[in-house]
């Protein structure tokens, strides 16, 4: 049986293994380390998700606010779960933990090249933006993003 719950930092190694196994995921080196994520989880300590199939972490997302606008980062399901409702719950559980907290908003970025994620998306209705640029600049030249062959 799947069950869902917020992610703690004793998930980090099972949620780094599974981001691990993502064809095309991009890890930052500083950002997604153990401190990294760990930081994350302090600042928003009840709002990210797992899923898990008995003990085994086969979904995650990391989901954080600013007290005004959320985001979903690392959103991911292991390539056997997938089709079985499991981000759709996940994406449930974040939001709800969301309203709970009193935000009104939450968006994510995909990849454009990431054709199964935008298409998950989309099926659930969310609003894919084109009336905006995005644009992102780097603080730390130490945190560099490879990607998951």
């Amino acid at each position: 049986m799947i069950t869902y719950r917020v992610m703690t930092m004793e998930d980090y190694d099972g949620v780094y293994a599974l981001w691990m196994t993502i064809q095309g995921f991009g890890i930052r080196s500083i950002d997604d380390s153990r401190e990294g994520v760990e930081k994350f989880l302090k600042r928003n300590p009840t709002t990210s998700v797992v899923a898990l199939d008995g003990e085994k972490i086969i979904g995650s997302i990391l989901c954080g606010h600013d007290g005004r606008r959320a985001c979903f980062y690392h959103v991911c399901v292991a390539e056997s779960y997938r089709q079985q409702g499991i981000g759709k719950k996940m994406a449930a559980f974040a939001q709800e933990a969301l309203k709970k907290e009193g935000i009104n908003k939450v968006g994510l970025q995909a990849f454009v090249t990431n054709e199964k994620g935008n298409k998950f998306w989309r099926s659930l209705k969310w609003t894919e933006r084109t009336d905006l640029n995005y644009y992102d600049l780097s603080l730390n030249d130490d945190n560099i993003t490879t990607f998951n062959k």
